[in-house]
């Protein structure tokens, strides 16, 4: 690695660390670092999701409180999480760079508006909720079998790419009777900690991390993570939101003209 490279990456880290404990979407700052000095796709994704582990579970552990009524709940969606992220990581290994490469602008695009029409699909979900629903999951929430399925490909997803998971999850959560935002934030980010880390393990089984880059984003991550959530009070959500997806509009252009190119 030459300087270059650990400047890019340090820089790609702390952005997303900054980012994720602000407003989420760092995986825009940090997986395209990791491309651009040269790491093959799926190598780059693998290293991603590992520099961005510790962050999943540092996010959880603040939420247990939150957490502790939903115990028996936690239960079979923290199983969907972990066989659906298993098999997630698993299909990415199994893709290959060139395949996985292709699909890079199509995933970097379908997360980026994701991520710019959150809001209104949160409130379009949440008006299609059945009136009368438990808050810790009703016959057609997410305790049910078709809420258990929805999470199962939520958790696929994550850990096939996970850009935009978190998005995906809050707004099945929402669908699925949740209405407080800190306990679906909490949810989240438990749920998203068990996909990170049975695909981390996946990776690593795998020796599909590269690990002299993705100590320095896992540093560089951590410091960022923590600048940010100092931050977070200091800066307005909505510009911050506004340069999440320009930054996610400005890579899914490139990629595709890098693609057909």
């Amino acid at each position: 690695m030459t300087l270059w490279d650990v400047l890019l990456i340090g820089a790609g880290g702390f952005a997303a660390g900054a980012v994720n404990s602000m407003a989420g979407g760092g995986t825009f700052f940090s997986f395209p670092a990791l491309l651009a000095v040269g790491l093959p796709p799926v190598v780059a994704n693998a290293s991603n999701s590992v520099a961005l582990w510790p962050g999943s579970l540092s996010g959880a552990w603040a939420y247990r409180h939150e957490l502790a009524r939903y115990r028996r709940y936690l239960l079979p969606m923290g199983a969907a999480s972990f066989l659906g992220g298993a098999a997630g990581g698993l299909l990415l290994l199994l893709a290959g760079d060139a395949r996985f490469s292709a699909l890079i602008p199509w995933l970097l695009a379908f997360a980026t508006l994701l991520f710019a029409f959150s809001p209104q699909l949160s409130k379009a979900l949440r008006r299609m909720r059945p009136a009368r629903q438990d808050q810790a999951g009703g016959s057609h929430g997410m305790g049910s079998p078709v809420g258990w399925g929805v999470q199962l490909l939520v958790s696929i997803y994550g850990g096939f790419f996970g850009a935009g998971m978190g998005i995906l999850m809050m707004a099945s959560l929402a669908i699925g009777g949740h209405e407080d935002v800190q306990h679906i934030n909490a949810l989240k980010n438990i749920l998203s900690a068990v996909i990170y880390s049975v695909t981390v393990v996946t990776f690593v089984v795998a020796g599909a991390v590269s690990w002299p880059h993705t100590l320095v984003m896992l540093v560089t991550a951590s410091l960022g993570g923590y600048w940010g959530a100092r931050m977070a009070r200091k800066i307005q959500g909505p510009w911050l939101r506004r340069l999440v997806i320009a930054v996610g509009g400005a890579l899914t252009v490139y990629y595709f003209y890098k693609t057909l190119a």
